[in-house]
């Protein structure tokens, strides 16, 4: 190993740029280089709120020129072709190529569409900011020659929306449309009534096999109080997919016509790790990655895995943001050991829970498995717990003032709203709410602005020095 080569990180979603941004923080004493074919990070867990028109696109969808605030990482925007192992050696689209003294993969899912013919020409996927534009842009134009429709049929095909597969991501869409698009067709004089939302489920049960199983009987219930009731199809197996039509077998061979077609079903591993020199041993049933405790290759320890291209004994993480941001973590803790001449340490992610998007301003949130808040609390907590995870802390601390001034004051002081106070017991309800939300929101921002300073003294001092702020937390006693 040539000592004097870069740590190369491949792959900027959760894993990478949290592994490249926790070594900027611990002055990691060799250079980074950092490569995505992406400008932007996406926040995917936040896409509903960018597609909603909740969060805007520098919170969700942020250049990584904004996020990478570090003289220590330096960010390439290309796409990687061909990564030899043994050679310790990348080659990217552009005719670049880099050799590495360690590297992290951290590449993610592709998208699969298991073979089923017309999928991918006809389907509409949601992984990306520009998914959620382009998906946002289809959708308000069927809306808009639907109200212009008077063919019963026509108008009927423009305003059904049919997402296939339900797991998180299908349930959360599914979720998020039969609350929008009723606003939406509303603002352009349509029959909200009229719109259909079907989700095309292949098990008998939603959320099968998820680590949100324990949610099923709440999003059930919640898909059902929607402004438009979801209409879940089990055993459902999608055959062909044609321009505005899904073929399935559930009991017979059936057929349904839609404007809109959503592609939320199963991920593979990315065909870049598919297409490693190493031996099939080396990879589980779905194309990732085995890595031993310490989030190494086995035959290359000099090579790191995680997120959702890693798989670690026989019960893998689920591939949630919160695995995926420990893991990075854990990687650069192990980057910097062995750059001090130390032995790598075991990962070690704790799952706190699960969080699940329900309708607009609805969410569930189960607590570290023993505890299920829903509706507009379980909102609260799964939104401030995601802006935690913000990837840079001037960011998270602006985006999360956005939301809480949103969140409390704005839409509480709606006379709508305000209305609803006149009698005692609404009142009573109110309050309550209201301070609960306060109170989380202000937890919320101080830890913000502690996580800051803790992980950028210098920055946070130069900010906030005009307020006094560094000095009255200085003053702050320790418990």
């Amino acid at each position: 190993m040539n000592p004097s080569n870069p740590t190369v990180i491949i792959g900027a979603g959760f894993t990478g740029l949290f592994t490249a941004l926790h070594l900027c923080h611990q002055r990691y004493p060799r250079p980074v280089i950092l490569i995505d074919q992406k400008e932007r990070f996406v926040f995917k867990p936040l896409l509903y709120e960018f597609l909603s028109g909740e969060m805007n696109t520098n919170q969700v969808w942020p250049r990584y020129a904004e996020l990478l605030d570090c003289s220590g990482i330096a960010f390439v925007q290309d796409t990687v072709l061909n990564i030899d192992l043994q050679r310790r050696r990348i080659e990217l689209a552009s005719g670049l190529h880099y050799a590495y003294s360690s590297l992290v993969l951290a590449l993610g899912s592709a998208i699969s569409y298991s073979d089923i013919e017309g999928a991918k020409e006809n389907t509409i996927p949601f992984r990306s900011g520009e998914d959620a534009m382009a998906l946002g842009q289809h959708l308000r134009q069927c809306l808009q020659r639907a109200s212009q429709t008077e063919d019963p049929q026509q108008r009927s095909l423009l305003l059904t929306v049919v997402v296939i597969g339900a797991g998180p991501a299908g349930i959360e869409m599914a979720a998020t449309l039969a609350d929008l698009l009723p606003i939406w067709y509303g603002k352009l004089g349509g029959n909200s009534q009229e719109i259909r939302v079907v989700v095309l489920n292949r098990s008998k049960e939603i959320l099968k096999g998820d680590v949100n199983s324990r949610l099923r009987p709440t999003a059930e219930k919640a898909l059902q109080q929607r402004t438009v009731p979801v209409e879940v199809l089990a055993e459902a197996a999608v055959s062909v997919i044609r321009p505005n039509q899904v073929e399935y077998k559930r009991h017979k061979l059936e057929t349904l016509a839609a404007g809109t077609i959503i592609w939320a079903a199963e991920n593979t591993a990315h065909p870049v790790i598919k297409n490693l020199s190493i031996s099939k041993g080396h990879h589980d049933r779905q194309g990732r990655l085995w890595v031993t405790p310490t989030l190494q290759l086995p035959d290359f320890p000099e090579v790191f895995a995680g997120g959702d291209c890693a798989a670690l004994g026989e019960n893998p993480l689920p591939a949630t943001a919160q695995v995926a941001y420990q893991q990075g973590a854990a990687i650069a803790h192990n980057l910097q050991a062995i750059a001090k001449g130390e032995e790598p340490s075991p990962a070690r992610v704790a799952l706190r829970g699960t969080l699940m998007k329900l309708g607009l301003g609805e969410s569930a949130a189960n607590i570290a498995e023993r505890f299920e808040i829903t509706g507009r609390l379980g909102h609260l907590i799964r939104k401030g717990t995601y802006l935690e995870l913000l990837p840079n802390p001037v960011h998270n601390f602006r985006v999360t003032t956005d939301w809480l001034t949103d969140e409390i004051f704005q839409r509480h002081s709606r006379p709508r709203l305000m209305s609803r106070l006149v009698s005692a017991n609404g009142l009573r309800t109110r309050v309550f709410q209201w301070t609960g939300g306060a109170v989380a929101a202000a937890v919320l921002a101080s830890s913000s602005l502690l996580i800051w300073r803790a992980t950028q003294p210098e920055q946070f001092n130069r900010v906030w020095q005009p307020t006094g702020l560094p000095t009255l937390i200085d003053r702050v006693p320790p418990e």
